[in-house]
């Protein structure tokens, strides 16, 4: 019987990951796009494995890799294997995708089997912990975890986020039977610490552990802190380790483009948001940059449904604790990026929802299960494929940079981002005529898009209109005094049209903002020879 269940396992692992790699083997040829470019090829701190202080203190660029040494790690190992090709940063990234996934699997196989679930889970519980796993690793909404190439900071963080979980549930386990091993204890804070050191969102793990041991194993928070809290003290150490790494970035709020307020009041839309997206993952959008909701109504409706939903969360936790459980997480893992702890100005993002789908999912399956019986499984399967299906298609999207940015300005037309981006690579292909039209177009909805002033004052500039094009670099810098591509253009402009020196201190100011820029170094490399 041990063995039958031994072999359960393996073959839905194996299950598992083919379907994976049938569902992002198309996302491979994908190129760097956005905060690839100043992580990766731009990030010197990742050419060499050797001093590991180098590579453990990665320079902090916008909303890339600094404070996260574990992240940086990865890509240095990238990096050394395979220089910059970024084929090999996305097999990488769905290797850690797929790790994250069974992972999963795991957990939900092993919660399914607890003394308060076994009864009515027991008989299908590896295919309801596949059905999980499966839909979950499947869903659309993980492809921007996966295969936009930094966002590996998001998945890396999630599999470090479930094996604490696992690892503790192992422990317990063992425990229960007066195993005396700690091997899964080390594991679990081992865990916890390399995710605190890979992305900030991991901080509710250790709470999150702690509610699940009263909710599956311990039955009261009581009886959880007196039999395990020495792993628990462990957990919360961890925090030290996180809170060092975020006061060394200054990352406490960080808004660039629209108000904290607004940032705020666009959480709610979110919230509800994220969870309307797993049911219907239609449009899932690349950039919400700027993006900003003023219908009073949808505000207020969805400020409503939130408050329902966290009264509904602390409700079950004492009616439905399982359930509850589930919906704590949502809001746990959610929390930074919808309170305080803001990277940029994007009000949302799909791979934020990289932990908190696999608690709604779980939901999902348990309670149809629970009401339609083992009829369900299939059902299940099929929406699974269907799933891996549409993230197959959502990968298209990833092809080029350019389809991306298309794909985005024709799903959110409104958005300067969108038009702003697209025009840029537009204009990086010789195609001055739409790239000046997409500049115009997202001035026309944000005035000062700093995107866009640039990408017009290159337009300029090939016109040879050369005081105009200084007229869009001084208002960029006006709207944005910290972006170091302003600086760069703006003094390759001045640079061609003879003024040297004041060239040079506009590329030693770029250089100020990112230290290791490359194209301000080579034009300084060039003036100091004396071309």
């Amino acid at each position: 019987m041990a063995k039958e269940k031994t072999w359960d396992f393996i073959i839905a692992a194996e299950l598992l990951v083919l379907l994976l790699f049938l569902a992002y083997s198309n996302s491979f040829q994908a190129p760097f796009i956005r905060d690839d470019n100043s992580s990766i090829p731009e990030n010197p701190s990742i050419q060499h494995l050797w001093p590991p202080a180098k590579v453990l203190s990665p320079p902090h660029s916008g909303e890339t890799v600094g404070g996260r040494p574990v992240l940086n790690l990865s890509l240095a190992l990238n990096y050394a294997a395979g220089g910059t090709e970024p084929w090999g940063y996305h097999l990488v990234n769905l290797l850690i995708h797929a790790a994250a996934g069974l992972t999963l699997f795991g957990v939900v196989r092993r919660t399914l089997l607890q003394p308060r679930l076994r009864d009515r889970f027991e008989p299908d519980a590896t295919l309801l912990a596949l059905a999980v796993a499966a839909l979950w690793a499947l869903h659309p909404l993980q492809t921007e975890s996966v295969t936009y190439t930094i966002q590996r900071a998001e998945s890396l963080m999630g599999l470090f986020y479930l094996l604490t979980l696992y690892f503790f549930i192992r422990y317990a386990e063992e425990e229960k039977f007066e195993i005396r091993n700690s091997k899964f204890e080390i594991c679990s804070v081992a865990a916890c610490l390399l995710g605190m050191a890979t992305k900030e969102v991991m901080a509710s793990a250790p709470i999150v552990v702690m509610l699940y041991d009263r909710t599956f194993i311990a039955g009261t928070f009581r009886a959880a802190w007196k039999k395990r809290r020495t792993l628990y003290l462990a957990l919360a150490s961890t925090w030290i380790l996180l809170g060092w790494l975020v006061a060394g970035i200054g990352a406490a709020i960080a808004i660039h483009t629209i108000s904290w307020r607004a940032y705020v009041t666009m959480q709610f839309y979110a919230l509800v948001e994220y969870l309307k997206l797993t049911l219907w993952p239609s449009p899932l959008i690349f950039d919400y940059s700027g993006y900003v909701i003023h219908n009073r109504f949808i505000i207020g409706t969805d400020v409503l449904l939130v408050a329902l939903l966290l009264g509904f969360t602390i409700v079950a936790l004492r009616r439905w604790p399982a359930v509850g459980f589930c919906a704590f997480c949502y809001f746990a893992v959610l929390a930074p990026t919808s309170s305080v702890v803001v990277a940029s100005g994007q009000t949302l993002c799909d791979h934020r929802m990289y932990v908190p789908l696999a608690p709604v999912i779980a939901v999902a399956v348990l309670g149809i299960y629970r009401w339609l019986g083992r009829v369900s499984l299939p059902v299940f399967f099929a929406l699974a494929l269907v799933a891996g299906g549409l993230t197959h298609c959502r990968n298209h999207d990833y092809r080029t940079a350019l389809a991306l940015w298309t794909d985005m300005e024709n799903k959110l037309p409104g958005s300067a981002s969108a038009h702003a981006n697209r025009g840029g690579y537009l204009l990086k292909g010789g195609r001055l005529a739409e790239a000046k039209a997409e500049a115009q177009e997202a001035l026309r909805i944000d005035a000062n898009n700093t995107t866009a002033l640039d990408n017009l004052g290159i337009i300029l500039f090939e016109q040879g209109r050369i005081d105009e094009a200084i007229a869009c670099f001084k208002k960029s810098l006006r709207s944005n005094p910290d972006h170091a591509w302003t600086y760069y253009f703006y003094g390759y402009v001045l640079q061609q049209s003879g003024r040297k020196s004041e060239a040079i201190g506009l590329y030693r100011q770029a250089l100020v903002i990112r230290p290791t820029f490359p194209d301000p170094l080579a034009r300084l490399a060039e003036l100091q020879a004396g071309k």
